[in-house]
């Protein structure tokens, strides 16, 4: 971002609900709003700019390379991507969570169910490295990697038999099963995850000015009543909304 530019541009990847997603032509969502409420605070223009790869990791890649000035995508914070990129103080506390059809898997309601199962996950998503472990210890039978904009497959594929278990970040995989009859988030709390904005490598002006307008944005209120809109929840916790 440059001063005579006067706009923030926040990269996202869009569909990623509650954090981000179109409803319609219009983008809405938890990050959405966080980011223009930044933005405003800091008397910037807001502009959003989608990414669009498969793995969730080549966001920083983005970053790197200046298509947007900051990373706002429901993002946890990893020692890696700490390798890759700043990280603002976290605006969320979340973790990993499971999601099953039970009419297919009635008697799984957790990790401790999935001996011999196949377990699917976003590329470059957090979840991804929790099942590789667990298949290693034996705990998971197999991991199925979906594109990362594919996350659509992977819970059809609950009820189709294509995976049996799906792993992602709380409030988003509650927000994707609602409507799916019979699939339903079993087990929460699997991970604590910090969630937070992301900056270029080395741009400490913007991630202080970015976590200043935070401090704003927390102490009049705003950031609570966005957590209790997209996430039902108070206080920085997202885990169980």
């Amino acid at each position: 971002m440059t001063a005579a530019a006067r706009v923030l541009r926040v990269g996202s990847a869009l569909p990623d609900p509650p954090f981000e997603f179109r409803d319609g032509e219009a983008p809405a969502g938890f990050d959405v709003e966080f980011t223009r409420a930044l933005a405003q605070e800091l008397g910037l223009d807001w502009s959003l700019v989608p990414y669009r790869g498969t793995d969730f990791n080549g966001i920083f890649d983005a970053l790197a390379d200046g298509e947007f000035d900051c990373i706002a995508s429901g993002t946890t914070v990893t020692p890696e991507r700490r390798t890759r990129a700043d990280f603002c103080a976290p605006y969320l506390v979340s973790g990993q969570s499971l999601a099953v059809d039970t009419s297919r898997h009635p008697g799984v309601r957790g990790v401790d169910d999935l001996r011999g199962l196949t377990v699917g996950v976003q590329h470059g998503n957090t979840s991804q490295p929790i099942v590789d472990r667990l298949v290693a210890e034996g705990r998971v039978g197999a991991i199925r990697v979906y594109a990362y904009d594919r996350i659509g497959q992977a819970l059809d594929d609950l009820s189709s038999g294509g995976c049996d278990a799906v792993m992602k970040l709380a409030p988003v995989l509650t927000w994707l099963v609602r409507d799916r009859p019979h699939v339903e988030v079993v087990e929460r709390g699997i991970s604590r995850e910090e969630i937070a904005v992301a900056v270029r490598t080395g741009d400490r002006a913007l991630r202080d000015r970015i976590e200043s307008a935070q401090r704003a944005l927390a102490a009049d209120g705003t950031l609570d009543r966005l957590r209790s809109k997209w996430l039902g929840i108070g206080g920085t916790d997202g885990g169980s909304p």
